[in-house]
């Protein structure tokens, strides 16, 4: 019987598979097997042992191994650098992701700028022409002579273009588009993705030059390619935020040279994307005044406290089932609060559709915002306006209970730095501060009922 010239591979771990699957049995995804055109088999060489290799004289002790001082480039961009854990790596692989037209390739070329003061550059483009990128340089004022230009899809020249000419700096826009000729599927399959990955992150390590890969994203918003690309690169960063909005998110999602908590904050303007040094008073502004439902938290991103406003509202529903409804928040972290509210507190929901929003595309992703989110929907229900100056946060527990949360200094001193005045706590994080060192007044509460005390 005829070998099938057609295989299915699951793209988040790679198995292959002679016949699609709706579940794939390795890793356990759905839906996840696409079909290419099978790699014609290589043909058998040497046996393992005739062609094995001592590595016995590579091996090395740790202490052995130097480290150079100046490892880290900067890449003029504060925001990135903190997401980077510091700057750019020597010899590491960064893969950039995000939707389309959120600002991948801009603040690549804006880097350049700055970068190419000191070092070389090679942009690698299968997306532009030579004469677009020029375009879009002069509209970021991007004039650097250490700017070099390639448009081609072909990696393995590209590979040894970057090892002949040596750049200081790689950048490949966009991992998608690159193909590698041996291999029979076309570009952007999960076999091509993943060996163009495979042979750069060689490069890299090789030459020890830092090569930065943009991915796109499939419409479920993760990175298109198989998982195993994410595993191969160093670092995973992600833009985050609507390509409508102004405001956008850069977060590291895998980071082996520094921290995954950190994120970047940018504004998308006519000349490109700009930092915003003070993310809480971006999020801040424009809040409504003596308006019921709203909130002020305070979450840690990394070692960075930022402010965030929560938007609550409570209507009497036309429907059989009221609806709920969050946007930035957790939607089964808002059922749990709301069954808190009614069974201990004696506030019923059920006839009521609650809409919860986080002002400006923020996320609350940590359970420090439980409690700002149940002061929101106590407002919005019993329409009580929420003294503007007041800001609180604290993990809820399933009794009702305030239960206390991590970084607790840091997150008062960001809310006396804006200007707040009075501050809801965890009754049990007071152990960790002295009220006398701050101006802010601080409160502390061990439960809901106290809590809403505090707001009347």
């Amino acid at each position: 019987m005829a070998k099938s010239r057609y295989i299915y591979t699951c793209n988040q771990c790679g198995y292959e598979s002679s016949k699609w699957n709706g579940k794939c049995p390795s890793c356990g995804a759905w839906n996840s097997f696409e079909e290419e055109e099978a790699s014609p088999a290589a043909s058998a060489g040497r046996s393992s042992s005739q062609s094995a290799h001592d590595l016995s004289d590579n091996i090395l002790e740790l202490e052995d191994i130097g480290v150079d001082s100046d490892v880290r480039y900067d890449t003029g961009i504060g925001e990135l650098n903190r997401v980077l854990g510091g700057g750019l790596v020597k010899g590491s692989l960064v893969l950039l992701g995000g939707e389309p037209g959120i600002g991948k390739s801009t603040i690549l070329l804006q880097i350049c700028q700055f970068l190419g003061e000191e070092h070389s550059i090679l942009y690698v483009s299968g997306e532009e022409s030579a004469r677009q990128i020029k375009l879009r340089a002069q509209r970021l004022g991007v004039d650097t002579e250490n700017l070099y230009l390639l448009t081609s899809t072909d990696a393995e020249s590209i590979a040894e273009t970057i090892a002949s000419s040596s750049p200081d700096i790689a950048i490949i826009d966009s991992i998608q588009t690159m193909s590698i000729s041996r291999i029979t599927s076309s570009p952007g399959s999960i076999t091509q993705v993943r060996e163009c990955t495979n042979l750069f992150m060689h490069t890299a390590k090789n030459q020890e030059i830092p090569i930065i890969i943009v991915g796109h994203v499939n419409k479920d918003g993760a990175i298109a390619g198989p998982k195993v690309m994410e595993h191969i690169v160093d670092a995973v960063l992600y833009f985050e935020g609507e390509r409508h909005q102004s405001y956008r998110l850069l977060r590291a999602v895998k980071n082996r040279f520094g921290s995954t908590n950190e994120i970047g904050v940018f504004e998308m303007r006519d000349k490109g994307l700009h930092e915003v040094e003070n993310p809480s008073q971006m999020l801040l502004a424009g809040r409504p005044h003596n308006v019921s439902g709203t909130c002020v938290a305070c979450v840690m991103e990394g070692t960075r406290p930022i402010l965030a406003e929560v938007q609550a509202l409570a209507a009497k529903t036309s429907y059989a089932a009221p609806r709920r409804m969050a946007t930035g928040f957790d939607f089964n972290r808002l059922n749990i609060i709301i069954a808190v509210l009614e069974k201990r507190l004696g506030i019923f929901l059920g006839s009521l559709d609650v809409y919860l929003n986080i002002v400006g595309g923020f996320r609350l992703d940590e359970p420090a915002g439980d409690l700002p989110v149940a002061i929101a929907l106590y407002s919005a229900v019993m329409d009580r306006t929420v003294d503007e100056q007041l800001i609180a946060f604290g993990e809820i527990g399933l009794g009702g209970e305030i239960r206390s949360v991590s970084h607790i200094t840091q997150r008062i001193r960001e809310a006396e730095r804006m200007g707040f005045t009075t501050c809801i706590v965890p009754k049990q994080s007071m152990s960790a501060v002295d009220p006398k060192d701050y101006s802010i007044n601080i409160i502390p509460a061990s439960s809901l009922k106290q809590a809403f005390g505090i707001i009347k």
